[in-house]
């Protein structure tokens, strides 16, 4: 996750809004004192003022507030090897920040209404018929309660963390970005994944990443039965020493299945993060691949077919060609000529 951090003076652009909108209700505060004061329109002018400065006052402390939380945001270094507590902090904070967001804006609007004397009517007015309305609106709502409290329950228990690897409907890919409604996830081939957040309070999914970065790779061959397996063991080996994706913990090789016709060999070895191990694993595969190629070619499956030849010769005879009377005799004009037609003359 690439967050920018905001600049020293980034404050005053941040206070801009609510100084213009001060500005605003200090001009009508003194035309109401000094330019109309003895007009119908100065106490509908005092009470805009009012509102305006509550509303003023409440954008300054939560834009100040979301500030504050970038800005700590930003000081979190997550593209170190280690970074768990650096996501972890990442993730609360940034949940939080959207959290303060909208309960500030909410605070602040409820706020200044309680000083418009109209307003003020209408809320209890609807508080006061609030029944089966109020049933209503709380079931058209639910799916919106429901992502705003299961973000919360992601904030302090963290099922997910900012750039956590996770498997999601068959899909592999990080955590990029965990919204109030959603949680944006960024496949493998830059694709985005978005989904609800109550599908991590209710449905089972992978993090590869929950407790530590640190992941095992597999790597799997189909070979002959003549393959050298321990030789493979010690190349194994051997490879994993010259690269830098090897985290230098586990390296493992074994025969981990058999049929009739090829074994299945698999290397295990570990890396320090999700994408590392990937990496490891290709390189591994290709090495081990061109070593057996120059090395040990009879490691290939191959199909085997066994004959026998016999010195004595087969008897062989022809079938009997099947005679005339056999078959009788067919004549031109489609009549048979059969011995019977044709009877021996008595003595």
């Amino acid at each position: 996750m690439e967050a920018k951090k905001p600049g020293k003076l980034a404050w005053i652009g941040r206070l801009r809004v609510p100084v213009l909108i001060l500005l605003t209700a200090f001009a009508l505060w003194a035309g109401a004192r000094y330019g109309w004061p003895a007009t119908d329109y100065v106490e509908m002018t005092l009470i805009t003022v009012r509102f305006l400065v509550i509303g003023a006052i409440g954008w300054a402390i939560t834009s100040l507030t979301d500030l504050a939380i970038k800005r700590r945001m930003a000081s979190l270094d997550i593209d170190v090897a280690d970074n768990f507590q650096a996501r972890k902090s990442a993730t609360r904070l940034d949940v939080m920040r959207r959290v303060i967001i909208v309960v500030g804006a909410i605070a602040t609007l409820a706020c200044a209404l309680v000083v418009v004397p109209w307003a003020r009517q209408l809320g209890v007015s609807l508080l006061a018929s609030a029944g089966i309305v109020g049933i209503a609106v709380g079931l058209a709502a639910r799916p919106v309660l429901s992502n705003l409290i299961a973000g919360i329950q992601i904030a302090f228990t963290q099922p997910i963390r900012i750039e956590d690897a996770v498997v999601v409907e068959n899909e592999w890919g990080w955590i990029e970005e965990i919204d109030l409604f959603y949680v944006v996830i960024r496949i493998w081939d830059r694709r985005r994944l978005i989904v609800p957040l109550t599908y991590f309070i209710e449905k089972p999914f992978q993090n590869w990443t929950r407790k530590s970065g640190t992941i095992i790779g597999s790597v799997y061959w189909w070979l002959d039965y003549r393959a050298p397996v321990s030789k493979m063991r010690d190349k194994l080996q051997e490879i994993l020493n010259t690269t830098d994706l090897w985290d230098g913990e586990v390296c493992n090789l074994q025969v981990s299945e058999t049929d009739k016709m090829t074994i299945q060999v698999r290397a295990l070895a570990t890396a320090s993060t999700s994408p590392r191990a990937w990496d490891l694993r290709c390189y591994i595969r290709e090495q081990m691949i061109n070593w057996l190629q120059a090395e040990h070619p009879e490691a290939f499956p191959r199909l085997r077919a066994r004959a026998e030849v016999s010195d004595e010769p087969m008897n062989f005879a022809p079938p009997p060609k099947p005679s005339d009377i056999e078959l009788g005799d067919q004549s031109l004009d489609g009549t048979e000529n059969l011995p019977e037609d044709h009877p021996e003359p008595k003595a």
